[in-house]
């Protein structure tokens, strides 16, 4: 290591944090044969059900390298989203809506993005090279590489784990052409430790370190398009985008500091919305809503299927009349939830 690269390799570190990232690693623009082995068995098994991007850009999430050539170092960054308060106290409230903690602020995408751009520029104008910024929109295999830049650790709900931040970070890469010293790997740190396989409502964990993303919450109600398989639905309970269980039962959790980073502050009208209005959302209501959300990208349509299966959850009879007013929604996914919604409930009392 020259001194010259060790110090703009600090430097780089200190703008990061002063850019509003929490966590900075480097690490060689490499894949990893042991990756390329699991990704490929997962796609192979089909575990990756509509995410059919993940097929398609197989190769290049494969090796980061084969995105840029001409990359040397890759920048590992992470943004904490801990919440402030227990992120499942809305699970138990039968008229209430429970949102992932990610999706109850800004949309991350942009917050990271601006972060990133500032400091490829920041890079760019006083160290040189050329820089490229990513953030999980592009083909790069996050965890991994977060992992050989050692921020942190894949667990067996397989997300990241920070000593630091717990399963709370949001991830972002920068390719730089300067080849600057890596950082020392993380190593696993979960030892005996089975809480978040158990905490999974779906048996989605089947093992450690092995997920199965079509039996998953977060994948059935933002990646998949179709109806949620019946036998599936009754353990959705009232999580209408995403779900966090896995994640808050992981005990690494308790050093992650209290309180999410300003941008990323969770709006009141996302912290445990009420599934009567939220089921008469037209399309107008569901964009102003999400606007600057995550939550937009799943669309109206599935969010209201979502919407309708926390209401057939609910056991509250009251709601039937809600999921009553979608049986004449343009949308057959939005009329199959609805019809389900209203078998499912009990009977008004008499």
């Amino acid at each position: 290591m020259t001194a010259n690269a060790a110090a703009i390799k600090a430097a780089i570190a200190d703008h990061a944090r002063a850019l509003g990232f929490d966590a900075v690693g480097f690490a060689p623009v490499r894949g990893d044969a042991v990756d390329r082995a699991n990704l490929a068995a997962f796609l192979a098994e089909g575990r990756h059900g509509d995410m059919a991007w993940m097929d398609t850009t197989a190769d290049r999430r494969g090796d980061p390298q084969m995105l840029w050539p001409e990359a040397q170092t890759l920048i590992a960054l992470g943004v904490s989203y801990a919440p402030g308060a227990d992120p499942l106290a809305s699970l138990g409230r039968r008229d209430c809506a429970t949102i992932s903690v990610y999706a109850r602020g800004r949309d991350y995408h942009r917050v990271l993005k601006a972060r990133l751009k500032a400091l490829g520029r920041w890079i760019a104008d006083r160290h040189g090279g050329a820089v490229k910024v990513f953030v999980d929109t592009a083909p790069i295999m996050e965890k991994p590489a977060a992992m050989r830049a050692g921020i942190g650790w894949i667990g067996k709900h397989t997300n990241l784990v920070s000593r630091r931040f717990g399963s709370w970070l949001f991830l972002g890469e920068v390719l730089i052409t300067l080849r600057l010293p890596p950082d020392p790997p993380e190593t696993d740190h979960c030892g005996s430790c089975d809480r978040c396989l158990k905490a999974c409502p779906t048996g989605a964990l089947p093992e450690p370190y092995r997920i199965e993303p079509r039996r998953c919450i977060s994948y059935l109600t933002i990646e998949h398009k179709g109806a949620v398989p019946e036998d599936l639905r009754p353990a959705l309970g009232n999580r209408v985008y995403g779900c966090d269980d896995c994640l808050a039962a992981c005990p690494w959790n308790r050093f992650a500091p209290a309180g999410p980073d300003p941008e990323l502050a969770p709006r009141d009208a996302l912290l445990a919305p009420s599934l009567a209005q939220l089921a008469g959302l037209d399309e107008a209501g569901f964009r102003e809503l999400t606007t600057a959300s995550a939550i937009r990208r799943t669309g109206r349509e599935r969010f209201l299927r979502n919407v309708l299966t926390a209401i057939g959850n609910s056991g509250d009879a009251g709601l039937g009349r809600h999921a009553a007013a979608c049986l004449d929604d343009p949308s057959p996914l939005v009329r199959d939830a609805a019809a389900w919604a209203i078998a499912a409930l009990p009977a008004d009392p008499p």
